[in-house]
């Protein structure tokens, strides 16, 4: 069951990279867009993250689970989720919104990591 934890965390860091990075690849570009990096990346990050939480309450790893971070990472990558899934056929997005996505990607991280 160890692997099979390990190998989540490791698809949820990997939709971390995907959204942060489509995110980052626009930063000098006028024209903002969600791009199917941010996407596909919000999309496993929501999925892995569910999982996550679903092995560690079936008693695959021994540590206690914080609720309140878990419920507020869910909250923040349920907004983006459903902000990209909005968004991802526009042609472009404003600056504020694409801004917003990026933001509530590195919120989400500083809660993992400070909370």
């Amino acid at each position: 069951m160890d692997i099979t934890y390990k190998s989540f965390v490791l698809a949820h860091f990997i939709g971390l990279a995907a959204l942060f990075g489509g995110f980052f690849v626009q930063m000098k570009s006028k024209t903002k867009v969600v791009n199917p990096a941010m996407f596909h990346g919000a999309l496993t990050q929501l999925v892995t993250g569910i999982a996550l939480v679903g092995l560690a309450e079936s008693g695959a790893v021994d540590e206690e689970l914080n609720m309140t971070k878990i419920s507020i990472k869910l909250l923040v990558v349920l907004i983006i989720t459903i902000l990209v899934f909005i968004n991802r056929k526009k042609a472009s997005v404003s600056t504020g919104l694409w801004a917003m996505i990026g933001l509530l990607t590195l919120a989400n991280m500083a809660v993992a990591v400070y909370v």
